[in-house]
Parts: C-alpha cells; structure tokens; sequence
C-alpha cells in the first residue's frame, strides 16, 4: 500500500507517523523462517541480514521500512552504503548497521488482517512486544494535533510524516488516499536514460546520469545529476543498465558522448533546485 502526496489532514479520523528515510520492505516469517522482499516483490534477506531476528516472532508478514541511522536519524545516504552489497560481510554491518522500522501488521498466525482498520491493525502489532535491537515499531499519534507532529518531524531533521485514517483497510499494491504523505524533503522518482562517462577519478566509469521523467508523450528530460554516488553505486550501476542503440527521451539532451541505456532502471532525486544539482541515490530493487 503506497502513500498520496498531500496537504496534512485537519480533520478527525487519522493517525500520524513520522515518515522514514529509508527502503520499504514486506517480511513474511513462517516458522522461524524470515524472506524480506522489496517494493518491487525482489528477494533482499541476504543483503540484511539484521532482518532476520524476526524469526523470534510468531508467523507474521510485516510491513516497514529499512532504514540506517546517522546521529540518531535515518539517512539514505548512509544506508546506500548497505544498498548495493548482495552479502554483506560482518565488517560491513558492523560499520552501517540496518534497523527495520515495522508500522503493520498484514498476517498474523496464518490469519490475514489487511481487512481489518487500521487501529485493529495497529493493536495487533503493538500486542507482539517487538523491541529488538534491529526490529522496533516505531510511534503512531492518534491524539496529537498532525500540525504538531510534523512540527517534531521538521525539528529532529526528519523526511515527513504519513497520515492514515484510522478506519481504513490496508489496500494491497494501491497508491490510496487513506495513506497521506506530508514530505518536509522534496524527492522525485525518476527513470535513468542514458549516462556520461566520468573524468579524472572517475574516468572508466560513470559520471552522471541522464534522467527522465514517463508523461504522457514517452520520457520527458528532466536533467543530469553527477552526485550521491558511492564507488560501489556505480560498479553496480554499470553492471545493472542495459545498453540501448538511441535515446529513449522524447527530445533527445544536447549531450556529447552519451551512452544512451534501456529505461528501465528508477531512482531518487532530492534537491531544493532540480535535477541538475540533485542528489541520486538508487535503491536495490526499484527498477
């Protein structure tokens, strides 16, 4: 179930969450057993391990996001460092630490709960008594004023905060209006069209990319970004894009050189200025 962008709501109605910097996560656990899958339904349990300490619980499937901790908030950036390693080794997870951030409840014992509103959802989570030191719920305010928590989100330098009405089913793989996402950080999903080779330390390897974003005449040019990347990120990435023969946007960037690729694979970009001086982070999974 995936977030509206919107204005906070003002009515009654509606539980507030702080909204998370991270990647989004379905755990199924049956039998002790743990499989994390992406947004996207990709296999990611060997690439956090940490996860796996949900096998203490009963068999569930939980909904969360996957989130590193920079001075006591989630940052993507940090958590690129974990993204983009298929099996981490013990060195790796020692220096970037994962925790997953549960917010519901969709299973529990074989019985599916995604029918239920969402306060029985959230009961039923809270009663598990997770508190493990890579698993935790974090706080849903149904009592507070939205205009306050969003306030504390702004003052601990947090993304946002989601509104969910506390009557709602949770709606499978819909983008519905029962979830309102209230970002302090502005992102936009973007496609990645093609790439510039890199120079100096970078040379052999990639630049920048050349995003877009899908309207209703094809893949709209949006701009160049060359920044947020990690050495890793881009051995990953050069790997990860398909080579293609011509530019798939539908008016082709006044670029030299450009090794045009099959749009096919997503990423992020924030910035308070566009594209062109955004940061990009690409998550595992979001193509």
């Amino acid at each position: 179930m995936l977030a509206t962008p919107g204005e906070l709501p003002d009515t009654d109605g509606w539980a507030f969450e702080f909204k998370w910097d991270g990647v989004r996560a379905i755990t199924y656990v049956q039998n002790g057993l743990v499989e994390v899958v992406s947004r996207n339904d990709r296999a990611i349990t060997n690439t956090y391990p940490e996860l796996r300490a949900t096998g203490r619980l009963p068999d569930v499937v939980l909904d969360g996001e996957i989130v590193a901790l920079d001075q006591g908030r989630p940052s993507f950036e940090r958590l690129q460092l974990r993204m983009h390693v298929a099996r981490p080794a013990q060195d790796a997870i020692r220096k970037v630490p994962v925790a997953y951030y549960v917010f519901d409840l969709l299973h529990l014992k074989g019985d599916s709960l995604v029918h239920l509103p969402y306060a029985e959802r959230r009961k039923a989570l809270e009663s598990l008594g997770i508190d493990f030191p890579e698993v935790r719920v974090p706080p849903s305010f149904t009592d507070t004023d939205g205009e306050l928590v969003l306030a504390s989100a702004k003052e601990h330098q947090l993304e946002g905060v989601i509104a969910k009405r506390v009557h709602a089913q949770y709606e499978p793989g819909k983008r519905s209006r029962a979830w309102v996402k209230v970002p302090l950080v502005q992102t936009q999903e973007v496609v990645i069209g093609g790439w510039l080779p890199g120079e100096g330390r970078r040379a052999g390897t990639i630049g920048s990319l050349l995003l877009g974003v899908p309207d209703a005449d094809g893949l709209r040019y949006v701009g160049k970004v060359g920044t947020g990347f990690t050495d890793a990120m881009l051995r990953d990435l050069q790997h990860r894009l398909t080579p293609a023969g011509r530019s798939p946007f539908t008016e082709t960037p006044g670029e030299r050189n450009v090794r045009w690729v099959t749009p096919r694979l997503v990423a992020r970009s924030s910035s308070a200025s566009g594209p062109e001086t955004a940061a990009c982070g690409i998550p595992r999974g979001a193509d």
